[in-house]
């Protein structure tokens, strides 16, 4: 993916030319599903987050002014709608529901099942850390995006999301390891 060509593509979606934003909806769909699908363990729910953020880029094309990474802007919209998501739900989600689903495509091999167990396992753990420590732990290490990125995004410092990023795995961890049915130090 260009970040230039990214930004004049946007440039040009912001400008009337919606066409374009076909074009950034192939490079970017799946990467916000796997966000959302990470976030929420529900597909159904990620379909349609996704959805609702392209719907919302055509929406506020307006304030899109160029300063800001394309990717930086896209994963503002994506968290927003993800907050919006959950304000709008009402009734709470026990932790059996949210974790139904792995974000995982294919069948696990029978030879694999400890290790589908742990992706259970884990997935339950992340569900189970608040949605800020959930998010950079998702940013950082599934979608790839760099610390400078991430302090971008949260409107922070580097050190800051180093800091948040090393609790949150360090809370990750102690979260998987009582799942496991082991006694956290």
């Amino acid at each position: 993916m260009n970040k230039a060509t990214d930004n004049n593509l946007m440039e040009q979606v912001r400008d009337g030319n919606a066409g374009k934003l076909a074009i950034l909806f192939e490079r970017y769909h799946v990467m916000l599903y796997n966000f959302f699908l990470r976030l929420t363990s529900n597909r159904s729910i990620s379909e349609d987050l996704v959805q609702d953020v392209f719907i919302r880029i055509l929406k506020y094309r307006s304030s899109y002014k160029g300063q800001d990474k394309f990717l930086i802007w896209l994963y503002r919209i994506a968290r927003n709608t993800h907050i919006d998501y959950l304000r709008k739900r009402k009734e709470d989600i026990s932790l059996g529901e949210q974790c139904d689903e792995v974000p995982c495509q294919e069948p696990t091999p029978p030879e694999k099942v400890e290790q589908a167990q742990e992706i259970v396992r884990l997935s339950q753990a992340l569900a189970k850390l608040p949605l800020k420590k959930r998010e950079v732990i998702i940013l950082c290490r599934f979608q790839n995006l760099k610390y400078k990125e991430i302090a971008e995004l949260l409107g922070c410092q580097i050190g800051t999301v180093k800091a948040l990023i090393h609790r949150s795995i360090k809370e990750l961890g102690k979260a998987y390891f009582e799942l496991s049915g082991g006694i956290a130090s």
